[in-house]
């Protein structure tokens, strides 16, 4: 349930939970420009930067968050990206966030778009896009103490918002801001508006220096400091990979790893060359004509939940940004078929919650053609997704240049031919070089175990079935998956498109389409969907189905790997690959999670998450002790 607000008759709202109102009666865009921008010399600081990072402790209604913002865009000198990291326990509902920002039309419009994001917002990090990937919201939804420990990034300005220390004392405790200085480097500045003497004193025992600035009437004071601590800093935790600075980076594969991959370096100003060994982008596993986007769900909301969760969101992002919904793709929902029994959720979960996943009911399985005692979860961020349609989109962007049929059989470093240190270059069979750059990222399937042999990458070879509806045809409009699924009603040049599968046959790379699959996916789908299957029998009978074969790319865990591919190459080749048959999920938040840690920026996922997928958990045994070794 979002956190209720009181409203007072001025308009100020007030939170009954701290007893304490959410912003000073100037106004919140008046104290956010005074306290927390000019408190940490915003915008001028972040002048000839390539990147600028935030972390805010107290979200509230966002105000802070569309003021930084409206200065960023008004900045002719702003930086390529601002990323803006805020920690909230108790997020507010959609319609108190536009109702904040009703009074300022300056903001009004930015508020409209955040609130289009402002869904799914269970505890954890969720991450928002704004400005063509250009402005990164992370929300961190939970306790401070323990949202601080699962972010990891240098902080550029600190903003430390909130209810005031004696309403909400755990917010501004010694061991939150011990926490919050770990995300300083010297000279990140910081700003608040209160002047308790408790704050001044731990903020000063964490190496800030700290001093009180004019407040915004009908506050005297405000607080300022910067991190400049008489000690030297020591990190805990592991040697951090070595920053990239945006040069030339080569991506090998066109499919949906080596494409997303692709748009998200060139949205932090890398030119980008993506090599397909094929014709054309998009011709292996990721040339399905048409996937399905869904969570997947458990009762104890295991690690797969909460990464298909988040995946989601970020494909979802681009899909509305990029593509023409009801044509490339179109935001159904998606309902889960589940055994008898097999429908539990986690318990805290309900109806009406954030959560986006629930118990189907009776008219949703009525308009799925299911009868009513059929058990089902209904997915409210479901959706089909023509992949071809999202990689050409992501191709499209500028910096990226496409080359067909340039198969890379290795990988070696020399030294630039100017002199100034070494490039990395990928050759062909025949030795000729393809290209040079700064990095390299290895996201071509299973095409990627030629250049990363010490990887046990396993081939899971699938086949789908698929045609055009039948006229008058009654499938469901809404996809359907569980024991296999259905999809139906996608638009191409032919006529209207269904498909239904597929199987999942591991260590196979033979991509002949097989009779006994057309009958297994069959079988299927009558189990699926019986009245679906009747109406396609004919189709099946006269031969008029067309059967397509794709070899999916899976780790031994069935999670992607993201990382560096040897402790020799952190610096320059990566992985990114091992989507097996969550493309569509897993994509967009690798991609991000790949260009995080090159440039230092805030993960996409709390670190227990992101370590989950990181590459070096594949490493060969010598490999792994090579790097707890420099670590320690």
């Amino acid at each position: 349930m979002a956190e209720p607000v009181d409203w007072r008759a001025d308009g100020i709202p007030r939170s009954a939970r701290f007893d304490d109102i959410y912003h000073t009666e100037s106004g919140a865009p008046a104290q956010a420009s005074h306290v927390f921008l000019g408190g940490c010399g915003l915008p001028g600081a972040w002048v000839g930067q390539s990147k600028w990072r935030i972390l805010e402790t107290g979200f509230g209604f966002g105000l802070n968050f569309l003021t930084t913002w409206q200065a960023w865009r008004a900045h002719p000198q702003r930086p390529r990206l601002l990323h803006f990291v805020s920690i909230e326990a108790f997020p507010v509902s959609r319609d108190d966030l536009l109702r904040a920002a009703a009074g300022y039309p300056d903001l009004f419009g930015l508020a409209e778009s955040l609130a289009a994001q402002w869904h799914g917002l269970l505890p954890g990090f969720h991450r928002l896009s704004f400005d063509e990937g250009r402005v990164l919201l992370t929300l961190c939804i939970g306790d401070v103490q323990a949202m601080l420990r699962a972010q990891r990034f240098e902080a550029d300005s600190i903003f430390l918002d909130g209810f005031s220390p004696q309403r909400n004392p755990a917010m501004w405790s010694s061991e939150t801001l011990k926490a919050v200085s770990r995300f300083a480097r010297r000279g990140t500045r910081v700003a608040t508006w209160t002047i308790a003497r408790a704050v001044c004193d731990a903020l000063a025992q964490n190496g800030f220096q700290v001093t009180k600035a004019p407040g915004l009437p009908p506050k005297r004071d405000c607080l300022q400091g910067v991190f400049e601590p008489a000690w030297q800093v020591r990190r805990r935790g592991p040697v951090p990979l070595p920053a990239a600075e945006a040069g030339r980076c080569v991506v090998v594969g066109a499919g949906l790893a080596g494409a997303a991959v692709a748009a998200s370096l060139a949205r932090r100003g890398w030119e980008v060359d993506v090599l397909e060994a094929a014709e054309r982008p998009a011709t292996g596993a990721s040339g399905l004509p048409v996937g399905m986007l869904a969570p997947h769900v458990s009762p104890d909301d295991a690690l797969l939940s909460r990464l298909t969760r988040a995946g989601i969101r970020a494909t979802w992002q681009q899909l509305e940004q990029l593509l023409a919904e009801g044509e490339d793709w179109r935001a159904t929902g998606v309902l889960e078929r589940r055994a008898t029994g097999d429908d539990r959720l986690p318990g805290e979960w309900i109806a009406d919650g954030p959560n986006e996943s629930w118990h189907a009911s009776l008219p949703q399985l009525g308009e799925a053609g299911l009868p009513p005692d059929a058990v089902a979860l209904w997915h409210a961020r479901g959706a089909w997704v023509r992949p071809s349609r999202l990689i050409a989109a992501w191709l499209a962007l500028p910096g990226i240049r496409v080359r067909a049929r340039c198969r890379v059989a290795r990988i070696e470093r020399i030294e630039h031919i100017d002199g100034k240190g070494k490039r990395w270059v990928v050759r062909d069979a025949n030795g000729a070089m393809l290209a040079e750059a700064d990095r390299i990222v290895i996201a071509g399937g299973m095409e990627s175990h030629a250049l990363a042999p010490e990887f046990p990458l396993q081939a899971v070879r699938g086949q789908v079935e698929w045609g055009l509806m039948p006229a008058g045809a009654r499938l469901p409009a809404t996809p359907i998956n569980g024991d296999g699924h259905l999809i139906a009603h996608v638009p191409t040049a032919e006529g209207r498109l269904w498909l239904v599968g597929a199987t999942f046959d591991r260590d196979s790379n033979d991509v002949a389409p097989r009779a006994s699959d057309t009958e297994f996916n069959r079988g299927r789908l009558n189990r699926l969907h019986p009245d679906a299957a009747a109406l396609l029998a004919p189709a099946f009978a006269r031969g008029e189905t067309r059967a397509w074969v794709g070899i999916r790319c899976a780790s031994g865990d069935r999670r992607p790997l993201v990382g560096p591919l040897s402790s020799g190459s952190a610096d320059g080749v990566w992985l990114c690959t091992a989507l097996g048959s969550r493309g569509l999920s897993f994509a967009v938040l690798c991609a991000e999670l790949l260009a995080a840690r090159w440039h230092h920026e805030p993960l996409p996922l709390p670190a227990k998450l992101a370590q989950a997928l990181d590459a070096r958990r594949a490493w060969p045994a010598d490999e792994k002790a090579q790097r707890l070794a420099s670590a320690m």
